[in-house]
Order: C-alpha cells, then structure tokens, then sequence
C-alpha cells in the first residue's frame, strides 16, 4: 500500500472557529482515509478550546523544533509553534496577538510544502484586521502566500459543485479595482483558472468572464470602455491559445442557473462579483484555492465567526471540502509529503 500523503493545516486566528475545525480534522474518519492531517498551531490553545467546545483534543503533539529536524509523521499530528500563551487568547476578541500568532502558523506550513515534507497547505480563517495590528504587510491569504512562495502570479478561485469563481483582483477597495485591471492579468486569471479546472476535472474547462460595468458597459456607455480596453483582448489571447472561453459577460446575469451550466467557472474581476453569489450558494460547502503557487494551497471559504467561536458550533463541512481539494489537486505533483 501507498504511503498516505500529509496534509498541513494551519489553526487560523486563534480567537475564531479555526482551532475547533482543526480539532474536529484530526478525527474526521473521511479526512483520515484520504490522509494523514498535520496542524500547525499551538497545543494550549487547542487544549483549552477542545474543553470549551466539548471536544476531544486529538493528535500527537510534537515540537516545532522536533518536527523540522525529522520532517516524518505516521499519525495525525500538531506541530506546537508556541507563538502565542495559551490564556492570553479570548474567543471572539481582536487582538495582534493573536494576528501574529496566525501568520507565524502559515509561515511554518508554507516552509514546510516548499521542502516537500507535506502535500499542500489547507488554511483555517485569518481575521483581517487581527493581521493589520500585528504588522502583517498582507491584506489576506492570498497576497501572504503569494509573497511567500515568490510566485510570478496566481489569483484566488471559489470551488463548490454549484459554481466556481475566479477573481482578478480581490482585497482592494472598489475604486482601485479599474487601475488594477490589464489584458495580461485577466489573461493570466482565466489561463490559471482553465489549467487549475483540467487538473481537477479532467478534461478541458468552458470559461466566462465578467464585464466590469451594469450591462457589461453597453459599448462604453456606462464605465470607461474597461470590457473593450481589458477583457475582449484577454478572451481573444485565451481563444488563440484554445481556451474555451467567452466574455465580457453581463454580470447580473452570468450567475442564473442556465448561465452556470453553461460555464465551469466564472471570471470576475473584483471581489464581491463573485464572492456574493458563491457565498450565498456555498457558504458552507465551498473551498478557496489559490491558483498559480509553486505549492498546494487551498481553505474554508468563510471566515472567523467570532460570534461562535469555541463553542463547537462551527460547521467544519468546508475544512473537509478544502482537505479533499487539495489532495486532488497534490496528486502527481513531485515531491508530494507523504507519511513515513
């Protein structure tokens, strides 16, 4: 029998539902089939979050200092990163403590997937403001292990069975989204997002992509020319390199449901375009993938629920979803982790 492959997973902010998912990972009997999770996080909080949220805290702990000297687990796993002391964290409060604690998790993950140690990297929520106090110079995951990894590109895409998204731009506010527009980065959203849904699918994905104006701009009429200036170029790059893709598309209508089965996946070019309907679709059940690392990454598709954390409330049905995205998507990539 083939070794498993391992699977990393960061605990999030440690204020949020984050910590209680990873928990519910570690014995989740069909994530357990398909890999071996490892979390990286901090055992006291995970410790004083399982008691709170009536959960049975699971898994080998071991050190970090341990776990980067031998790189091997057989079982699921946490990493201890003690970056953070467990009774200085309140559930559902903000605070750089816990921002940074956060983001030194995903450093040591996205360390971890770069040496091959494990076979991606699967995410709990971040709180973005959490970031901002540490100092963190990263608006969101994206931007973090984009950075992180020195990718030439990559852009984030929704995955759920009802619809899947990809946006162009994503933590920027609205009037920065037309001057962070080009043909070459549309072009390498909808390229991304064709070669990332082949993989996954197996076979050759149908495309569309979003005008940026009401009724796509209407020939200039409403915007300032963007469809024609950005989009009509990149669908005709994409076509020539025989990407089946069509746009610019009117957005309030490329979400009705004849639209969604005509299309794999929908090219949006701001972050609300696609997240509103995705979330109002698959707010549960719908993964975060970012496209075009040199490593696995994908995440929940939701965010801390501060309102309900450590309360064992939280549904972890998108952990799951996110733990089986990336092991699709970790399979025959090279130096893949695997249990030793």
């Amino acid at each position: 029998m083939d070794p498993q492959p391992v699977i990393g997973l960061t605990m999030g902010n440690p204020a949020g539902i984050g910590p209680e998912l990873c928990l519910r990972a570690l014995g989740e009997p069909s994530v357990l089939a398909q890999g071996v999770p490892l979390v990286f996080g901090d055992s006291g909080i995970l410790e004083r979050v399982a008691a709170a949220a009536g959960l049975r805290f699971r898994g080998r702990v071991v050190s970090l200092a341990d776990w980067e000297a031998s790189g091997m687990v057989k079982e699921p796993t946490i990493v201890d990163c003690a970056a953070l002391r467990a009774e200085a964290v309140r559930p559902g409060v903000i605070s750089a403590a816990c921002g940074k604690a956060a983001f030194t998790c995903i450093e040591r993950a996205i360390r971890a997937a770069q040496v091959g140690h494990i076979a991606g990297v699967v995410t709990a929520p971040l709180h973005k403001e959490s970031l901002s106090l540490a100092g963190v110079p990263y608006p969101g995951h994206t931007e973090i292990f984009t950075a992180l990894t020195g990718a030439r590109r990559s852009c984030m895409m929704l995955r759920s069975e009802v619809l899947t998204v990809s946006m162009v731009t994503t933590h920027v506010g609205y009037a920065e989204v037309p001057q962070q527009l080009s043909v070459q980065r549309v072009l390498d959203v909808v390229e991304l997002t064709a070669e990332a849904l082949h993989r996954l699918q197996r076979r050759p994905p149908r495309l569309g992509v979003c005008g940026l104006n009401p009724h796509a701009g209407e020939h200039g009429l409403f915007g300032h020319e963007e469809e024609e200036q950005f989009v009509a170029p990149a669908v005709r790059q994409a076509r020539e390199e025989g990407i089946s893709v069509d746009g610019p598309l009117v957005p309030d209508a490329a979400f009705t449901p004849a639209q969604r089965r005509r299309f794999d996946a929908l090219v949006c070019l701001y972050h609300d375009q696609g997240h509103i309907p995705f979330k109002m679709l698959a707010f549960d059940t719908g993964v975060n993938i970012t496209l075009g690392l040199p490593i696995v990454r994908t995440s929940v598709d939701h965010g801390t629920a501060f309102d309900i954390a450590w309360k064992g409330e939280g549904s972890p049905q998108s952990l799951f979803a996110a733990i089986r995205a990336a092991l699709a998507l970790a399979r025959g990539r090279p130096n893949r982790g695997v249990s030793q």
